[in-house]
């Protein structure tokens, strides 16, 4: 049964209403529940608040390096550290290293630029920090409803964005109700605000039928893979940030990595790779693996006889919303607004978003509070891009308008010139450099590249893809409807796998998709949807844009503790 099908049945739907509705429990949407009560209560208002999160808690699907710039948390909350804000390590020292294959060169620290200096700022888990924020939200009366993924945009007919619907629970693969069938509820609100993170569900229809992309370089995405380690106490240097470029990438294809000191010897190691790679063999997954194996990485991760001895402890992969300032959709539509990095406020020269997605919910939640305080309802919020605008956070932003686009000449020119404009320039550069061609037109046949031979897995320094997702704690209901969807059943076979290969099967770092042979021997693809990590890189990168990502039911999908 189709959706509309279900609801004529079973409806209609209960409803329920608030001043504002928020979707998406992370730092940009907690932070606009937040600064909302913030003001009711400087004023004595009264204000209806709610989050819909679609992790089983929220910080469940947070996934970052992370480095954290308290900037806007200060602003959000001056006493964070009285309060036990779980911001423990702060960064003692950092290095920038260029890696060949056998070799790593260290950035003296003098020549780093501003975007690269982390003096002030704080290793953290961002999934801590998270559940930190969801605690102070339901501290000032913020409801939040865990498990509960908004799955359909509400509009009114003057075509005003009007709230949201949570998806139907209990629905069998079929498509037909279960059993334990339950249909789905409304949140209605004078306004939404959309902060679903990268590339989000219905943030990214919103963005379409608004055309609020419309004069803006295509948005482009980076996926980042993650994995948490546990190190020798020798090996482990409290508060060390090190960033690398270079090998494993080939010079055309954009990545880098980080490797975070935390708190009680664990580490965070991360790769990051631009999905505008041109290489269907390319696998992201595969190159962070690789990476991990060269002497001036693997030295963290072993003790004093050069074994293996660190222990690692979680695993996931996210999309990244990387095409910055000049990517940056229009912010505000009839009835709500876009924050963080459904929209994409991440600075990639910073290698930083939390700070952009806090101050970005906060500069929404101003706007619709002086919006319903004078009795509007569903019309634009203009005062969020405006305020926007004359923002920190704008200028941080345009000063690194051009980082990503100058890699679409390689890696050399790419660190030249963002050198030159960030060190030499200091973000003051008097031109501006565009792109226009979406991440996944850049994919080439396979028949022009050139295969990558990747080594096996050892089980103790690198890894297979479904050891990983088993850490990443990934689970969903069997039973229900695949949420990787194909517009066309065939597109995989005849044009994926015949002209690129199959990327599909190495884009994804959870084992999704893979290529078998049916009983006629005939090639065809199987989705392993239960395995999916919700990181959206297929939504991004396959091809033919045929994948449509949708949301499971509500608490499906991974359960990040620590990352």
């Amino acid at each position: 049964m189709t959706n509309q099908e279900i609801l004529t049945q079973y409806g209609p739907r209960e409803s329920m209403e608030y001043d504002v509705v928020v979707v998406g429990g992370g730092p940009a949407g907690l932070a606009t529940a937040i600064r909302l009560k913030q003001l009711a209560a400087g004023t004595g208002a009264e204000l209806s608040v709610v989050v819909l999160e679609k992790g089983s808690e929220p910080g469940a699907h947070i996934l970052s390096g992370a480095v954290l710039d308290p900037q806007s948390l200060t602003e959000l909350f001056p006493d964070w550290k009285a309060m036990g804000a779980p911001l423990n390590q702060p960064v003692t020292d950092e290095a920038m290293m260029f890696l060949s294959e056998s070799t790593g060169y260290r950035t003296p620290n003098m020549m780093l630029p501003e975007c690269s200096q982390n003096h002030g700022n704080y290793i953290i888990s961002l999934g801590a920090l998270t559940r930190w924020l969801a605690t102070q939200a339901e501290s000032l009366g913020v409801e939040i409803f865990p498990g509960f993924a908004a799955a359909e945009v509400l509009y009114n007919e003057a075509g005003q964005v009007t709230g949201v619907a949570t998806g139907n629970m209990g629905v069998e693969k079929s498509g037909a109700p279960g059993p334990n069938f339950q249909i789905g509820m409304e949140l209605l609100g004078k306004y939404t605000v959309f902060a679903e993170g990268s590339r989000g569900h219905l943030g990214k229809q919103v963005i379409d039928k608004f055309n609020l992309d419309e004069g803006c370089d295509p948005q482009s995405y980076a996926i980042g893979i993650k994995e948490l380690w546990e190190a020798e106490p020798s090996r482990h240097e409290p508060g060390l940030v090190v960033h690398t470029a270079g090998w494993p990438m080939e010079n055309d294809t954009y990545g880098g990595s980080f490797l975070y000191h935390m708190e009680d010897n664990k580490i965070a190691l991360g790769f990051i790779t631009g999905l505008n790679y041109a290489n269907p063999f390319l696998s992201p997954f595969e190159e962070f693996q690789r990476w991990k194996t060269h002497p001036n990485i693997r030295w963290y991760l072993e003790n004093d006889q050069g074994e293996v001895t660190g222990k690692r402890l979680a695993y996931g992969a996210r999309a990244i919303t990387a095409g910055g300032l000049l990517a940056l959709p229009k912010t505000v539509f009839p009835g709500g607004a876009l924050v963080g990095c459904d929209a994409g406020f991440l600075n990639v020269s910073r290698i930083k978003g939390s700070h952009s997605a806090i101050k970005s919910g906060m500069l929404a939640a101003e706007a619709a509070f002086d919006a319903v305080s004078a009795g509007r309802a569903h019309d634009e919020l203009t005062a969020y891009p405006e305020a926007f605008e004359a923002s920190w956070l704008y200028a941080e932003l345009n000063k690194s308008r051009n980082f990503k686009a100058w890699f679409k000449h390689g890696l050399t020119v790419g660190t030249l010139m963002n050198g030159l404009e960030q060190f030499g320039l200091n973000g003051r550069m008097p031109w501006t450099i565009r792109r226009d061609k979406p991440d996944y037109a850049y994919l080439k046949p396979a028949s022009e590249c050139k295969p990558i031979d990747y080594p096996k897995p050892d089980g103790k320094l690198t890894f297979d893809r479904l050891s990983s997702v088993f850490i990443s704690n990934a689970a969903h209901e069997e039973n229900q409807p695949a949420h990787l969807t194909l517009k066309d059943a065939s597109v995989p076979v005849t044009v994926n796998l015949a002209k690129f290969a199959g990327p599909e099967a190495r884009y994804c770092p959870a084992g999704v998709y893979e290529f078998v042979k049916d009983d006629s021997g005939a090639d065809r693809l199987q989705i392993n949807a239960a395995n999916c990590v919700h990181c959206k890189t297929c939504d991004i990168k396959d091809p033919m844009q045929n994948i449509v990502w949708v949301t499971p039911e509500g608490g499906g999908g991974p359960n990040y503790t620590e990352m």
